[in-house]
């Protein structure tokens, strides 16, 4: 018997667009479009050229200046390109004016995140909250999205309600957004009973930046299988387990990935999924040590953890990823100023990092490297922590 015909989905071809503040150099801004290229992998879209232009201020109207339009414009027909991504969030008329000139679908960073959060959303939760999230981006830009769609539906940053719903007016979208935030807070209502139901355990939470190894922590700690893969955003839901250690049991989330700049739709319509985090004993803030740029991811979810009002919990850095560490060694006769690329993973510990070792871990999950370390003082934690709220349960005698 034949074997049935089946046709691999072609990936989108995709050029990537960013600028240069005063304050910023080249090499960061080379930085961040790695991360929207992985953004744009992640969606279904392939990069195939990138342009920077360095600027003081965006142009109003275009983002960019017109010269550079021109440029970009020149490359996407000799190319065949189908998409346009900008690394920064554009207004309505910017998107409109650039689409205009370009012909071709423009994207900014904040619809593809919301793009590849309605793609990977499962449970009618997760869904409930990425529509509420993309129907609060397109009311502003509503004219705009409208003419687009007449013109090209499908593929990256199509996914969700402007599909189906081309002659929705503004007032039907409000509807629609109330709607949606009415089964956002019986939903709320819901996991907020279920956490009270959970009883007096501890709680931990894993946190990080997207993609730095989470769920693979989740599931060496909890010996459950939690979805992990090597792409942004593998979890929306937040997923809780019981975990034993010793004779010790608590209770560890998994949580939503953070993100620079992640869209404030996003992180309002993920209140409750985040309110694991907020009611957490213990924060478990896990970095990808072998990122070139993971000081800054760790700033972001600081932030983040503030912005959410998470930043007074105890949080123990987990650097994860040190099997994928390298660092260029420096010969003795290079008289180069040493920079963080020359330290190795020891001389890494003796920075800030290892200033206060109670509080650092360093792991590879991957390869189970100092896992029973983690466990160790992890179990010391939530039983202190259990000592002073139930000072006479047995559990731990």
């Amino acid at each position: 018997m034949a074997k049935p015909y089946i046709t691999e989905k072609k990936k989108e071809r995709v050029i990537l667009i960013g600028i240069i503040h005063p304050e910023q150099d080249e090499k960061e801004i080379n930085e961040y479009l790695d991360e929207l290229a992985f953004l744009a992998e992640t969606a279904g879209g392939e990069t195939e050229k990138r342009f920077v232009q360095r600027l003081d201020l965006p142009n109003p109207r275009t983002f960019i200046g017109t010269g550079k339009l021109d440029e970009i414009k020149a490359f996407v027909e000799e190319n065949d390109i189908d998409t346009v991504i900008f690394d920064d969030e554009l207004s309505g008329s910017q998107l409109r004016n650039i689409e205009r000139m370009l012909n071709r679908k423009i994207l900014d960073r904040t619809n593809l995140i919301l793009d590849i959060f309605a793609g990977r959303a499962r449970t009618a939760h997760a869904k409930t909250q990425v529509e509420l999230a993309q129907y609060e981006y397109l009311l502003p830009r509503l004219t705009r999205m409208w003419t687009h769609l007449e013109r090209q539906r499908g593929g990256i940053g199509m996914r969700g309600p402007g599909e189906t719903e081309i002659e929705t007016d503004r007032r039907v979208i409000r509807d629609r957004i109330s709607k949606l935030k009415d089964q956002l807070k019986k939903i709320d209502k819901q996991m907020a009973t279920q956490r009270k139901n959970r009883g007096k355990m501890v709680r931990v939470a894993l946190v990080g930046y997207t993609n730095v190894g989470k769920s693979t922590i989740m599931n060496l700690l909890s010996k459950s299988d939690v979805f992990a893969e090597n792409k942004m955003f593998a979890t929306l839901d937040t997923t809780v387990r019981k975990v034993v250690i010793g004779n010790l049991p608590f209770l560890l989330s998994d949580t939503v990935g953070f993100i620079r700049k992640l869209p404030h739709t996003l992180v309002e319509s993920f209140k409750s999924t985040l309110d694991e985090v907020r009611e957490a004993d213990i924060l478990l803030h896990v970095v990808d040590i072998s990122h070139g740029n993971f000081e800054e991811q760790i700033q972001v979810v600081n932030q983040t953890l503030h912005d959410i009002g998470a930043a007074d919990k105890p949080v123990y850095l987990v650097f994860n990823k040190i099997d994928a560490y390298s660092y260029t060694k420096k010969e003795a006769d290079d008289l180069t100023p040493k920079t963080k690329a020359n330290y190795s993973l020891e001389e890494l510990k003796n920075t800030w990092i290892g200033k206060n070792n109670e509080s650092c871990f360093f792991i590879s999950a991957k390869n189970k490297t100092n896992i029973e370390e983690l466990k160790n003082v992890l179990y010391q934690k939530v039983k202190d922590i259990h000592i002073s709220r139930y000072p006479y349960d047995d559990l731990l005698y």
